[in-house]
């Protein structure tokens, strides 16, 4: 057995609880020394950062994951003994065009995305935009910094939320915290959401561009004007 110590600093109100719920993140404990758990991800990621400091090259490294994914209308799967398969469907995907009516019942009247061809679409197009919305109110709701929110290329609804970066340990909380709104967002709505890699065979993968930058004193070490491309050494030992 492990004992957790909650983290207040992460603390928001679940906006999807029917009783108000409070939802932190926690660190894990030796129940009988009081030390760090070595494997605990937090526990990984604050040791990382004190050995950045320890270094004397930087005092802060800052993380901002851009986490893509999909959102589909209709998700169903199967492991039996007797078959095996998955099936994934949305009403805004290229493979939808030729139906003679929606999965409601009203006819189809087009406005269908081509294979990558997802990036930018204007509505009607884009199926996605109140429930991007929806998910941006709730994730500002509990603390996230937003920047911007699109249709991605995949046509079969797939969508991408950007916040502001954050210190590595506390970006590991914001992603957690940006999945489980996501996800409850779109449940909500009767909907599906999912980071897998790769659902759909053919079109666009789901990928999660991670963008990285070191500090000193509260100057940013990767810039340089008098190198190339403006990389500070720093920053081209980093790439490295």
């Amino acid at each position: 057995d492990m004992n957790l110590k909650p983290d207040v600093t992460t603390a928001y109100i679940d906006p999807f609880r029917k009783h108000k719920t409070l939802d932190v993140a926690f660190s894990i404990v030796d129940p009988i020394t009081d030390e760090p758990y070595s494997r605990d991800p937090r526990q990984v990621a604050a040791k990382a950062e004190a050995f950045l400091k320890s270094t004397g090259i930087a005092d802060t490294a800052y993380f901002a994951p851009e986490a893509e994914f999909f959102i589909f209308d209709k998700v169903r799967f199967e492991n039996s003994m007797a078959r095996s398969f998955y099936e994934v469907d949305s009403i805004e995907a290229p493979w939808n065009s030729g139906k003679d009516y929606e999965d409601d019942g009203t006819p189809n009247i087009a406005f269908k995305n081509k294979v990558k061809g997802g990036y930018f679409p204007i509505p009607p197009i884009d199926h996605s935009q109140d429930l991007r919305d929806d998910m941006v109110h709730n994730l500002q709701a509990v603390g996230l910094e937003l920047e911007r929110s699109h249709h991605e290329v995949g046509g079969a609804g797939q969508q991408e939320i950007n916040y502001r970066f954050n210190s590595l340990q506390h970006a590991g909380d914001d992603l957690m915290k940006y999945k489980y709104i996501v996800h409850e967002t779109a449940a909500q709505a009767g909907k599906a959401a999912t980071f897998m890699p790769k659902p759909i065979a053919g079109d666009n993968g789901t990928g999660m561009h991670c963008h990285q930058s070191l500090w000193k004193d509260g100057k940013p070490l990767f810039f340089d004007e008098k190198e190339y491309g403006g990389l500070s050494k720093i920053a081209q030992w980093y790439v490295g």
